[in-house]
């Protein structure tokens, strides 16, 4: 975890970009699953996102160069062999949260880090919509998504889910891909 990730220029823009996301309907309800088997089960996954697969703005562009920083380092200091970033914006209506789940997807060891930069303005220790990360042997720890603050992760290693927050929340979510291991089932 990493407060400040960001300058408070760029926390900005890609706030008003999610906003602007959102507004414009390009923010669509998550699904659960993969390919024709995705779904939409709001019980489960309640926020809405907008993959980010062409930049359109100076913003977008500076996040994943700054992502892409990090992603150096790591495989400098970690030997972690990531490749790349794949990433999406996300709101979380008042009230929806997402349940408890590997971001690892089943049959692939791609998505090796997973990340998420919250984009929130003024986040209240009782706003909720805390993410939990189990750490193992029935622990946990709750991070806010307080404005700025990046958390990263093993995808395959922590469980985790997102609690309803008593306000919307927004960030800026992805993963650090690898290539696939030599014979992973």
């Amino acid at each position: 975890m990493v407060d400040d990730f960001v300058d408070s220029s760029l926390l900005a823009e890609l706030r008003s970009r999610c906003v602007e996301l959102h507004e414009s309907g390009r923010l669509k309800p998550a699904k659960v699953g993969r390919g024709t088997s995705a779904q939409h089960v709001p019980e489960v996954r309640g926020d809405f996102i907008s993959w980010l697969t062409h930049p359109e703005r100076d913003a977008e562009q500076r996040i994943l160069a700054r992502l892409d920083e990090l992603r150096a380092v790591l495989n400098r200091s970690l030997m972690t062999g990531l490749e790349d970033f794949e990433g999406h914006f996300a709101v979380y209506p008042c009230g929806a949260g997402y349940a408890r789940h590997f971001d690892r997807l089943v049959g692939s060891d791609v998505r090796a880090i997973s990340a998420a930069l919250y984009l929130n303005e003024g986040w209240d220790d009782d706003d909720g919509g805390e993410l939990r990360l189990y750490t193992g042997g029935g622990a946990s720890v709750d991070i806010l998504p307080r404005g700025g603050r990046l958390v990263a992760f093993q995808s395959d290693r922590f469980e985790h889910e997102v609690l309803p927050a008593r306000r919307e929340r927004m960030s800026f979510t992805g993963w650090f891909r690898r290539r696939p291991l030599e014979g992973f089932v």
